[in-house]
């Protein structure tokens, strides 16, 4: 191209941030708008493996390595009345592989000045507008500059929107996202001095606890400080919080209703204070189109029972900087980047959407689980470890960024397209299946097509990809996408 390339960036959480850093670092003239002042507080603690690669990548991991969080090298999952669950993923994969639990305020600090020391122009305390449309192609956004009040407009040859749950371009420019009734869930947590873990829990794991109205979270983070909450769909959460005078006190009281969880607090003191948020799921009918991408939740938001929110972030954010640059240096077209985009991104959430969806419908048993997870791996090498190795591969983000690298292209097929054929074998994990697309239908029913501003040139997402030519993600020797040789 003649001229620098211009990026806008909505957004400086964890997908803001790596897309910044890697477009800027790749020589690239990009803004980044954050309409909060960092640090500020945000759930989201337990982080993922996949995240400390992609760290590595951006050049960021020591900074992290240094804030002191407590390594995370697993999970353990009381789920049911089956046995605990124990994922290790040390043990599974070996000693390198384990992430943190972090305080997202500091994390999110420590991204977003890494993106501003790459080159990025972070202006924080930005609020924006909207996003600007020539017709369906998106050509940058008016903002109100914090010093001044005014409204600025900022034109820009491609917009990431990384704006959250705010959602400027799929929720509230073209209103298509699908809300997941199933997962209309609501989160009460809080943090306690002092606590302890499950026997057998892996070092610092995160503990996940079921119950008959939802599920519980223990977090240890740094300090011996536990961040602890209780998950239930709003309907129950409703009638429940009736009974309490405050936030607070429903908090404890649903602690206290689990023995397990109950016992885990024991040994520390309530820090005094309830914070309440609605976890509710929804998907936006596409990821990215003419001149924008859907980052992170501005895309997707998946309940956060296996603690994917950050990986599903970082990810996104890693395949629009490799689009962007894929783009530039001629690797694809612009409609080629959209597919490779499209089709790996919702791979991921698709994946995990189904995965998590099991869980809610039934306590079906973790042999069940495990051979779901297994299914959805698609791959011989993991399948041919114990049971348990492709869930732990698939919550710990790597099954993403195995796919995303598979230089043969036929990981890019459609994960949908590999359920099918699940269901049409009469998989032993038919009813599980069956359960995530009931799920995904009745989402779909839930916003009627005339409401769907979809524009015209929307890519059909069961057809992205011909699989014997497909495209990979390529992070060596620079960023980019790469294309499988059809005549290998």
């Amino acid at each position: 191209m003649s001229k620098k390339l211009e990026v806008l960036i909505i957004g400086g959480g964890p997908a803001g941030s790596t897309a910044g850093s890697l477009l800027a670092k790749a020589g690239m003239s990009v803004k980044l708008l954050e309409r909060a002042v960092f640090p500020r507080y945000h759930i989201g603690e337990s982080i993922t493996t996949s995240c400390r690669g992609i760290l590595d990548y951006l050049g960021a991991l020591e900074k992290v390595n240094s804030r002191g969080y407590t390594s995370k090298s697993g999970a353990l999952l009381r789920w049911g009345k089956e046995d605990d669950w124990v994922i290790d993923w040390t043990q599974q994969f070996g000693p390198d592989m384990r992430s943190w639990q972090v305080e997202r305020a500091d994390f999110d600090h420590v991204l977003l000045e890494h993106a501003r020391e790459s080159g990025v122009n972070v202006v924080e305390g930005a609020r924006v507008k909207k996003v600007l449309f020539e017709g369906d192609r998106a050509i940058g956004a008016e903002w109100v500059d914090p010093e001044s009040g005014e409204t600025v407009t900022t034109h820009a040859d491609f917009v990431l929107d990384a704006s959250g749950r705010a959602g400027l371009i799929g929720a509230q420019h073209f209103d298509y996202r699908q809300p997941h009734e199933i997962f209309r869930n609501v989160a009460i947590w809080g943090y306690w001095d002092g606590g302890e873990l499950l026997p057998n829990s892996p070092k610092g794991g995160i503990n996940v606890v079921s119950s008959d109205d939802g599920w519980y979270w223990v977090i240890p983070l740094s300090g011996d400080r536990f961040s602890v909450g209780f998950v239930t769909h709003k309907t129950n959460f409703v009638e429940r919080r009736k009974e309490f005078d405050s936030s607070e006190d429903m908090l404890l009281a649903m602690i206290a209703e689990s023995p397990t969880v109950k016992g885990l607090v024991a040994p520390g003191t309530f820090q005094g204070k309830a914070r309440v948020e609605q976890d509710f799921s929804y998907v936006a009918d596409r990821f990215c189109g003419d001149g924008y991408f859907l980052m992170g939740d501005a895309a997707c938001f998946l309940d956060p029972l296996l603690s994917t929110g950050v990986h599903l972030a970082m990810y996104s954010g890693l395949l629009a900087a490799a689009s962007i640059s894929g783009i530039t240096h001629g690797d694809v077209t612009l409609a080629e980047a959209q597919s490779f985009y499209e089709t790996l991104f919702r791979n991921a959430y698709v994946r995990l959407f189904t995965l998590v969806s099991g869980f809610y419908q039934k306590h079906a048993g973790k042999d069940r689980y495990f051979a779901l997870a297994d299914s959805l791996a698609r791959d011989e090498a993991v399948s041919e470890n114990t049971p348990d190795v492709a869930f732990g591969e698939i919550i710990s983000g790597g099954t993403d960024l195995r796919e995303a690298a598979d230089a043969s292209g036929k990981a890019s097929e459609s994960i949908e397209q590999v359920i099918m054929g699940q269901k049409q074998q009469k998989s032993p994990v038919q009813e599980l299946l069956d359960a995530a697309a009931e799920a995904q239908e009745r989402a779909r029913l839930a916003v009627a097509p005339q409401e769907r501003l979809i524009p015209d040139t929307a890519i059909d997402t069961n057809d992205l990809y011909d699989v014997g030519n497909g495209f990979y993600l390529l992070m060596e020797p620079r960023l980019g996408v790469g294309k499988a040789d059809a005549s290998a």
